[in-house]
Order: C-alpha cells, then structure tokens, then sequence
C-alpha cells in the first residue's frame, strides 16, 4: 500500500494535517522587525493511542542580538536576559532555527502531518518575530504555517475564563512558579501544558470522537 493511502494518524485527523508545536520567544522589545530575539524555545507534542496530547520534547536556545538590532531596556529590566552575558552560550539565529526545524520536520513526517502550526500564549507576538528571523536568516524550509496559529490566550479564555498564562495554568491545576516565568523554556513548556489540557478536557467532554469515519482533507 502506497503511503498517500495510508490511514492518517489521529494527530493529523484532529488538526486537519498540522502538527501544533508551541513556541515562546523573549525578546528585546516589541517591535519584532527591529528589536532583538534573545532567547527562543519550542515544545513537540505527542498524541497517545487514545487520542490525548502530551507536551514531548523541549528545544530552547539563547540567541546573539543580530546585527543593528535595538534592545529596550524597559524589556531586559522585565526579563531580566544580559545579551551580552558570556555565560549565556548564545547561539546564531540561523544556527538555532535551522536545527530546531529539522526536528519539526521529523515530527511532521512522523505523524503524516503537512505541516506545523504554532501554538503560542499571545501567539501573534512569538510568530511575528520568528518570522522575521526566518526572512532575516533568508531560511528556505521554515516548516510552519506562515499567517495561522492557536492562541492559548484565546483558547484558555473560552475554556477556563482566564487569559494570563500563571492564572490560566492554575485555574487547570498546573503548577506555575512565577519566579521562573520569562524564560522562554518555562513559558514554552507551560504553555504545553496548558493547551494539551484544554484539548484534552475537551476531548473528555465529547468535543472530538475518535472514529472520524472520514478521511482529512488535504491543506489547501
């Protein structure tokens, strides 16, 4: 049997063919075109035989300000990040990002995925300056959805009737240590977390059976 007929895995089925990966980015400042990505992680997701999400892998990375970028010091104060810390092991942006991809692009082959779709906490912020990294670093095979994305801000207020990442996560019942947020590695599993219970509680709730019956459609 050829793979194109190959039943889909549940992973493609529940998301239409993306595979969510949940990313968190600090940054030095607000202005993603102009301002520094000083530190950037990511979270894979696996699903269970039984169609449940769980938070998989943790890639994360401290990132060299690139040349000419601004860094607001109202940003650093809040994040507390010294971009020129030596200890930091900052890393080059197209370094970091090329190897990151690679592993989200075993994922999607792995689940028979089209393609990634990030999943972030305010997800606009996190996309717009991994964007523009990507065009920065003129990265060919950016293997996630350029404009989509799900927001657990948005999902996390419908479903718990909060929107602060700490308030939503302990509304869940997840633990959330306010002494480590703002770290983009904490922040990005977290918010793991956080969307693989909402979707599961979901799922419990009977918002997604299992037996589809049909075959998903292709991206368009």
């Amino acid at each position: 049997m050829s793979d194109d007929k190959q039943p889909k895995s549940l992973m493609a089925q529940r998301f239409r063919g993306f595979l969510p990966v949940v990313v968190d980015v600090e940054t030095g400042g607000f202005n993603a075109r102009t301002d520094a990505l000083l530190e950037i992680a990511m979270v894979t997701l696996r699903m269970d035989d039984d169609g449940y999400l769980h938070p998989h892998e943790t890639l994360s990375a401290n990132i060299h300000p690139f040349d000419g970028a601004n860094l607001e010091k109202e940003a650093l104060d809040f994040t507390g990040i010294d971009p020129f810390d030596p200890e930091r092991d900052a890393e080059f942006e197209i370094d970091v990002l090329s190897e990151m991809f690679q592993t989200i692009r075993r994922e999607i082959k792995h689940y028979g995925c089209n393609r990634a779709v990030l999943v972030g906490h305010n997800a606009h912020f996190d996309h717009s300056f991994l964007r523009e990294a990507v065009d920065r670093n003129d990265i060919k095979r950016d293997p996630f959805h350029p404009f989509s994305s799900f927001d657990t801000a948005s999902i996390a207020a419908i479903a718990l009737g909060q929107t602060v990442l700490a308030k939503s996560c302990k509304t869940a019942g997840i633990d959330f240590d306010n002494s480590s947020a703002h770290s983009a590695e904490y922040d990005t599993f977290k918010t793991a977390e956080l969307f693989c219970f909402i979707v599961n509680r979901y799922k419990d709730l009977g918002g997604w059976p299992l037996d589809l019956g049909h075959a998903v459609e292709e991206e368009d």
